[in-house]
């Protein structure tokens, strides 16, 4: 199933429904969305948003970034929660050649997971207590979005594989991310090759960061960002379900 869902303005919409985890369960189609600025939702792009039922909004970006480009409709079926979780603002797109994607982003990707603990706390809370489907989202929803995506997934009992996997779909929407970079910033083209992919490796190197640091992904979010057994006993309730069997 293709998990992409079509808007006419967001281009990396995705359902993390479907996906294998631990004991026979998979996770629940319709309850967890993964997004790029829900900010350019508009006409029937929002009436399609509307439609989905998602009563919680958490959003990844800087206040600035919200600033400048507006953040999703208010509505009364909606809760909104701005949680910035970088807080060492860089420049992808003005990064030159030689700079290796991999190394590069996992960097980055470390210091938001502890630069950011706070707001990632109260982002497993939000989803954590949110009954009905939850989506968030960055600007490009890829890094920020990623990470928090890679941290439940683990966290519902989701395989390495399936979470490299998982990030590497916004390969899919690059063209049209950088579409929109393009036309923010007309006769100019980002200086960085590694602007707007998202390769496999970057997930992969960023998981076994965090293992090495923390000893699993698992043990970093109990430690620091607070997900206990009971938690994360709520999240595997409210997301996980028997999984399908293919007839």
């Amino acid at each position: 199933m293709d998990r992409h869902i079509h808007f006419d303005r967001l281009h990396n919409f995705r359902d993390l429904g479907g996906y294998p985890a631990a004991d026979g369960l998979s996770v629940r189609w319709g309850r967890l969305f993964r997004s790029d600025s829900l900010g350019k939702l508009r006409d029937g792009d929002w009436e399609r948003f509307l439609e989905l039922g998602i009563g919680a909004v958490i959003d990844l970006r800087y206040s600035w970034e919200i600033e400048a480009k507006g953040r999703v409709p208010e509505h009364p079926s909606l809760a909104y929660h701005h949680l910035s979780i970088e807080h060492r603002p860089y420049d992808q797109a003005a990064l030159g050649p030689g700079v290796e994607t991999g190394p590069y982003l996992t960097e980055r990707y470390m210091e938001v997971a502890h630069d950011g603990v706070g707001e990632l706390r109260t982002a497993l809370r939000v989803i954590a207590a949110q009954q009905g489907p939850v989506a968030f989202h960055c600007a490009s929803g890829k890094d920020r979005t990623g990470l928090l995506a890679a941290v439940v997934l683990a966290l519902l009992g989701v395989c390495e594989e399936v979470i490299v996997e998982d990030f590497a779909l916004t390969g899919l929407a690059t063209d049209r991310l950088l579409a929109d970079w393009r036309a923010d910033h007309p006769g100019q083209e980002p200086g960085w090759p590694g602007f707007g992919q998202a390769p496999a490796e970057v997930m992969r190197l960023f998981l076994a960061a965090l293992t090495r640091e923390h000893g699993s992904v698992r043990a970093y979010a109990a430690g620091l960002l607070g997900a206990d057994d009971a938690l994360v006993a709520t999240l595997r309730a409210n997301l996980l379900e028997p999984a399908r069997q293919n007839t």
